[in-house]
Order: structure tokens, then sequence, then C-alpha cells
């Protein structure tokens, strides 16, 4: 038989398990392809450093059955440094789906690195609350620069995201 005890102890153990419900949410996969075409500006080039900006445009293509992001347009601006041969770089992203909501992102390259870190920073509309991370890969493919000054390359994001209930 169980005591007075016995029966509390059982009741604050399920009462916390329910707290916990709601801030254990599903992470969802995603990972696409970003195709854009990219104007750069130069600030600086010399031999000792290279500093640019640049303004990439472009859409996402889903790698995944989710389709998580698929039909996103983006853009992407950057600002980059190459000093002593290795290149670093900050990059804030805009996905906007068909309706109109969006998602921010900021990515990071570390010095010499093709591959950065990124993190959700805002979301609107049906995205809003939107928390996760991942990894981006730069230039995963690269075309001949069809203008003078352009560039058109293709970029992979892979990571996971959750959204409040």
């Amino acid at each position: 038989m169980m005591t007075i005890q016995k029966w509390r102890n059982v009741g604050v153990i399920l009462f916390g398990l329910f707290l916990f419900i709601p801030v254990i949410q599903a992470q969802t996969p995603f990972d696409c392809t970003q195709c854009a075409s990219s104007t750069q500006t130069v600030l600086s080039a010399t031999e000792e450093l290279t500093v640019t900006v640049g303004d990439a445009k472009g859409i996402i293509m889903s790698n995944l059955e989710n389709k998580v992001f698929n039909n996103m347009t983006t853009q992407c601006l950057s600002s980059t440094k190459v000093m002593a041969g290795q290149r670093t770089g900050l990059i804030y992203s805009k996905f906007m789906d068909p309706d109109g909501d969006f998602v921010i992102l900021q990515t990071t390259l570390a010095p010499g690195e093709t591959e950065g870190n990124f993190q959700f920073l805002q979301g609107t509309g049906k995205w809003k609350g939107i928390k996760g991370s991942g990894k981006f890969r730069v230039a995963i493919l690269r075309g001949k620069p069809i203008t003078p000054g352009t560039s058109q390359l293709c970029n992979r994001w892979t990571g996971t995201f959750e959204l409040p209930k």
C-alpha cells in the first residue's frame, strides 16, 4: 500500500514531467542548395589586404523530402576580408517564402575556410520565433561570370531548426 509520502513523490514527478513537455520541441532538419547571382564591390585591394562587400540574390532548392525552404527567394549581404591569404567573412541572409514570410540568418566564415556556421536570428509570420543553426558551404558550384563584376554560384545550407508551438 502506498503511503501519502509516496503519492506526493509520484505527484511531484508527474507534475515536473508535464512542466517540461512544452519545452521539448521537435527539431526539423533541412538541407538545401541556394543558387544566386552576386555583385561584389571592392573597398580595397592591396597585396596585404583585400576587403569586399557583396550582394547576392537567388533561390533555394530543398534536397530533402520535407521540402523545407524550397522555392524561397534569397538575398545575402556579405563582407569579406582576405589577409595573408586567409579569407574571413560575415554574411547576413534573408530567405523569403512565397507568402512573404521570411527568416534572417547570420553566417561566419573562419580564416581560410569555405564552410561556416550560421544561426537563425529572426523569423516573421509562420517563421516567428525560429531557433536553430547549421553549416554553410560556399560555392559548391561556381560558373563563369556572365557579366563583369558578378559571380554566379550555388551554396549549401544544412542544419536543424525549431518553431514555438
